[in-house]
């Protein structure tokens, strides 16, 4: 196939680009539509699969038939057989009437099965049995029907991986893949994402009733070297929301970088602050201080709890408000952690005294009055107090752990655990 034949099928069906790769997948889609050969068109989200399919169809002898295209993807699991293959009155909940499938009406044109990657297993072996004898059979039937339908399929992920994590039937991919067609990322076809980006202005003035928009140097460099994982279909919003947002019509690289979404990184993660000698990781450091310093706070806290029931003499509801957050963001181990803190701090005769922390960063904004001065020297030990705290917040739930734990400010795994280690019955 010559150039001009390549130029008048893009003219044809709207196709913009002169990359190599694109006139490649352009020529293989034309020479196999006379035949009735089952396709596989590979390729990214919004690369343009769809396009392909209608040329196989509109080049094939069956332009004349039905051409329908389907998205596997957003048809529920529960219902695809019978949107694909048609079913029979009462053969599921709903089915009042008898109905036609796709391959059905299809009969004598052409299927497109879209992100065929996510049809169910079920479907899968429906499909093939249609691939291999031209036979399908209606949900709720038993009667064996004909269709010759031809089926163009289309992907944006890897089959074989999915065959090898038992999602896809490797007799079908190797089926559908008798000839297989490559669609071209948009990052991979050069120069013509300035063609497409010309075409879209061009477009969308007419839409809008505006004058084109236009990209200076700076910002078409720009242009050229983003990657654009939604492909056209990216690039094609990008630029109706220039056209219908901006004011100015000659777009600058400052203006076009405000519409172009930054690379985006999952959370959490370490932030690394890098100097003139290569860098330097400072954040486990400052995530360490961080721990350290919510400790303190926490500490600081259940002291101030336990003098409060001390002055009390009772484990009060308006007690237990005030200081519920103490342990709602430590999980089991830290508690377990600072329990055994704590134990460590009583067997040494500690008791309440507090002891110095040494912290290289201020911490204006945090202190917490010292209270600990007020408190008698022969006070019950903090093992035998959270013993008591324990045994009346068990009274005061009638023994229901997951309530006294909830009161308690902690677990309920924590709470088993101390009732074992301090032997309540």
């Amino acid at each position: 196939m010559n150039s001009n034949e390549i130029l008048s099928i893009k003219q044809r069906f709207g196709i913009i680009g002169n990359s190599p790769q694109l006139n490649h997948a352009i020529q293989v889609a034309a020479q196999v539509a006379p035949t009735d050969m089952t396709v596989l068109i590979t390729g990214e989200s919004g690369s343009g699969k769809e396009s392909f399919s209608k040329i196989i169809h509109q080049l094939s002898p069956r332009k004349h038939g039905k051409f329908i295209a389907i998205n596997c993807g957003a048809i529920p699991e529960g219902t695809i057989d019978s949107e694909l293959f048609g079913h029979e009155k009462g053969s599921f909940t709903g089915a009042y009437d008898a109905r036609k499938g796709y391959f059905e009406v299809t009969d004598g044109g052409t299927i497109f099965l879209d992100e065929i990657g996510e049809m169910p297993m079920s479907t899968q072996a429906r499909l093939l049995r249609v691939l291999e004898n031209g036979e399908f059979i209606k949900v709720g039937s038993s009667k064996v029907q004909k269709t010759d339908v031809r089926v163009v399929a289309a992907t944006n992920v890897d089959l074989l991986d999915a065959v090898d994590n038992g999602k896809f039937r490797e007799d079908l991919y190797y089926r559908l893949s008798t000839v297989p067609i490559s669609v071209p990322p948009l990052r991979n076809r050069g120069n013509d994402v300035d063609l497409l980006f010309r075409k879209f202005a061009s477009d969308f003035a007419e839409k809008y009733r505006v004058e084109s928009i236009k990209l200076d140097d700076d910002a078409k460099a720009i242009l050229l070297r983003y990657n654009f994982p939604g492909n056209i279909r990216q690039l094609k919003n990008l630029v109706e929301q220039i056209s219908a947002l901006e004011m100015e019509r000659h777009i600058s690289a400052e203006t076009l970088v405000k519409y172009l979404p930054q690379n985006r990184t999952s959370l959490p993660a370490l932030y690394k602050a890098h100097n003139g000698q290569g860098g330097d990781s400072l954040s486990e450091r400052d995530l360490l201080y961080k721990v350290l310093f919510d400790m303190k706070k926490d500490m600081t806290e259940l002291k101030k709890l336990v003098h409060d029931i001390l002055e009390s003499g009772d484990l009060s509801e308006k007690t237990i408000s005030e200081h519920a957050n103490l342990f709602r963001n430590i999980d089991d181990d830290s508690s377990a952690l600072l329990s055994d803190q704590l134990e460590k701090q009583t067997n040494e005769s500690y008791y309440l005294e507090p002891k110095p922390i040494v912290d290289d960063y201020d911490y204006e904004e945090d202190k917490v009055e010292d209270i600990t001065h007020e408190m008698e020297d022969e006070s019950l030990s903090i093992e035998k107090k959270e013993q008591e705290l324990i045994i009346k917040a068990l009274k005061k739930n009638n023994n229901k752990r997951k309530y006294a734990a909830r009161d308690l400010g902690i677990s309920e795994r924590t709470l088993y655990r101390k009732i074992k280690q301090y032997e309540i019955e």
